[in-house]
């Protein structure tokens, strides 16, 4: 069996870039929700030593905002899991493209398959990282009072 010829695996190589570029894109979202993570879990830790020093309202605005961290971590876990099989989708998709080109098999299927479901579980990230952030946006709102509304001088 003699080798593909040169061009051909160019294109593979030129074709398989889209995919690459996704594939940087993840990792580029995967490193904001880390940091957003490890801040989060930070903030948890914090509001845990809290729990044990507070009572009454003061107690139930800590036990309320360890709701929301807790929800938060649970969709940034979820959203990096996602991004992790998104990626994997990714690498499959190259390697199906460069196997198709090497062996000479047909794998259109299976690569705009793999290439879909990558960019499905992308999506469902970016969903999750929407929700993570409509959380942040619930529970951070400053009080009324604090905005002094009332002054019409500043």
């Amino acid at each position: 069996m003699s080798p593909p010829p040169t061009p051909m695996i160019a294109q593979t190589i030129q074709l398989a870039l889209a995919p690459v570029f996704v594939l940087v894109a993840i990792g580029n979202i995967m490193n904001i929700l880390t940091t957003r993570l490890g801040r989060v879990v930070d903030r948890s830790r914090h509001l845990q030593k809290l729990y044990r020093e507070t009572t009454g309202a003061e107690h139930d605005v800590v036990v309320i905002e360890l709701r929301h961290v807790d929800a938060r971590i649970a969709l940034i876990g979820r959203a990096l899991l996602l991004l992790v099989m998104s990626g994997l989708a990714i690498g499959l998709t190259v390697g199906a493209l460069f196997l198709g080109e090497v062996g000479g098999a047909e794998f259109r299927l299976t690569v705009g398959t793999l290439f879909f479901v990558a960019i499905l579980l992308l999506m469902v990230a970016l969903v999750h990282l929407l929700l993570e952030t409509r959380i942040v946006h619930r529970s951070l709102r400053l009080p009324r009072d604090l905005l002094e509304l009332e002054r019409r001088d500043l």
